[in-house]
C-alpha cells in the first residue's frame, strides 16, 4: 500500500526533506502520540499541513509514551499501528518515530520551515521549563522558520474517549 513510503528512518527522512526543499516545498512538522486517532487529530494535522507544502509527523514511540505517564496502560495502540494510521491519512507526507521525552534532536536535524503544536501550546512561552512552551521553537526560529499554535477542535481528546467507552 501506497502509506507503507510514508515511514521513514531518519537518515532516509533527511535525504527526503533536502530534495523537497531544492523544490523549495515548505516543511511542517508537528509531533504527538496520536495514541486513539479521532477528528481533533484529523482536524489538527489538516490545518498543520496548510501552513505549508509537506507534513512530518514526528511520533513518540511506545516507551517515549510510557515515559510521558500519560496513563499506566497508555498507550492503547502500539507505535506501529499508530505509525500506519498516520501515514495513512492524506494530508500526512512523512512520518517517523522518536525515542526520547521531546523531539528536539528530531527537530534539530530534519530542520523545518514551520513548527506547529496544538493550541493548549504557546509560541510566545519563552520558559523551556513550562508547561506550553513548545519544544524546538527557539530552534526553528533560529533557522528563520516560524511556530504556529494550531486550534484544537473542541470535545475530542483521547483522554475524553477512553473515559466516554469507560462509562459506557
Amino acid at each position: 500500500m501506497e502509506f507503507f513510503n510514508k515511514k521513514h528512518e531518519l537518515a532516509d527522512l533527511r535525504r527526503l526533506i533536502n530534495g523537497w526543499k531544492l523544490k523549495n516545498d515548505v516543511i511542517v512538522f508537528t509531533n504527538g502520540c496520536f495514541d486513539i486517532l479521532h477528528p481533533g487529530h484529523v482536524a489538527y494535522l489538516s490545518e498543520a499541513k496548510k501552513l505549508g507544502h509537506r507534513l512530518v509527523v514526528g511520533l513518540n514511540t511506545d516507551a517515549s509514551v510510557r515515559r510521558l505517564q500519560k496513563a499506566p496502560s497508555r498507550p492503547y495502540n502500539d507505535e506501529n499501528i499508530r505509525m500506519s494510521m498516520m501515514a495513512a491519512l492524506h494530508c500526512v507526507d512523512a512520518v517517523i518515530l522518536f525515542d526520547e521525552d521531546t523531539p528536539l534532536e528530531l527537530i534539530k536535524t530534519l530542520e523545518p520551515n514551520i513548527l506547529v503544536k496544538g493550541g493548549d501550546y504557546h509560541v510566545d512561552e519563552i520558559d523551556p521549563t513550562a508547561k506550553d512552551y513548545i519544544v524546538g521553537s527557539a530552534e526553528v526560529r533560529a533557522n528563520g522558520g516560524s511556530v504556529v499554535s494550531v486550534p484544537l477542535l473542541e470535545g475530542f481528546s483521547t483522554t475524553m474517549l477512553v473515559e466516554k467507552i469507560k462509562n459506557s
